[in-house]
């Protein structure tokens, strides 16, 4: 198990790993910028926290 962890933390030290995670906080970014995802985002959030009711079942 240790060698995958290796070979993911190699990848993403390498230019292609560090573009490939580049895109995706900037996709991420943008999701989060989106009110309407922005909104389902906070509510989930709540519900993690314990303070949405019912929560997570």
């Amino acid at each position: 198990m240790a060698s995958l962890f290796n070979k993911i933390a190699q990848f993403a030290r390498s230019p292609q790993g560090q573009r490939a995670i580049q895109q995706a906080t900037q996709k991420a970014q943008q999701f989060a910028k989106d009110p309407k995802n922005r909104a389902k985002i906070d509510q989930f959030r709540t519900k993690l926290q314990g303070g949405g009711g019912k929560g997570l079942r």
